[in-house]
């Protein structure tokens, strides 16, 4: 076997993977398709943030077009993205809901209490479970989903002023249109 044969092999491999790593790194983590859209979301009830006593699970979403907001007091995002979800909120256009997601509940509710609280309700999912089935990444994950319960929309990272115009509210408004 010629000797640049022996050499040329490796050479070959380290260029297509030198390439695949190019490629992956210039793709939008914030892309990542989910295979959850167009499904019905994934059943749950868990106890909720601020009254353990009663639950919030996918049945309560269901009638009427829902904002799911996955959040944690730990996350840098979230904090940047709530004065967007209390101007959402005060708006009055779509119901929000929370997924408080690994974190301390006596924390969630006092970051609510400083920072205000634009959720219906908050689930509290301390282990994570929940979010993972989901398909939440990281916090923040925000997801539309329609009367029927299914996943219309998942935006992974901080909800922007020019994100809810844009994207979530023209969604909203064509669900709840296609609905009466």
């Amino acid at each position: 076997m010629p000797r640049f044969i022996r050499y040329l092999a490796p050479l070959v491999a380290f260029l297509a993977l030198a390439g695949l790593l190019y490629k992956g790194l210039s793709l939008d983590p914030r892309k990542v398709p989910s295979p959850l859209i167009d499904k019905p979301a994934p059943a749950f009830s868990l106890k909720r943030l601020k009254q353990p006593e009663a639950t919030l699970g996918t049945e309560d979403m269901k009638g009427k077009v829902s904002l799911f907001n996955v959040w944690a007091t730990w996350c840098v995002a979230c904090r940047s993205e709530h004065p967007v979800l209390m101007q959402l909120a005060e708006s009055g256009k779509v119901a929000i809901y929370g997924l408080n997601y690994k974190d301390d509940r006596a924390e969630a509710k006092r970051w609510l209490l400083r920072y205000g609280d634009p959720y219906l309700a908050n689930a509290f999912d301390a282990d994570g479970r929940v979010g993972i089935d989901w398909g939440v990444y990281g916090t923040p994950e925000t997801f539309i989903v329609d009367q029927q319960g299914v996943i219309r929309h998942k935006h992974i990272g901080p909800l922007t002023s020019e994100v809810v115009r844009d994207e979530i509210l023209p969604l909203v408004e064509k669900l709840e249109a296609t609905s009466g």
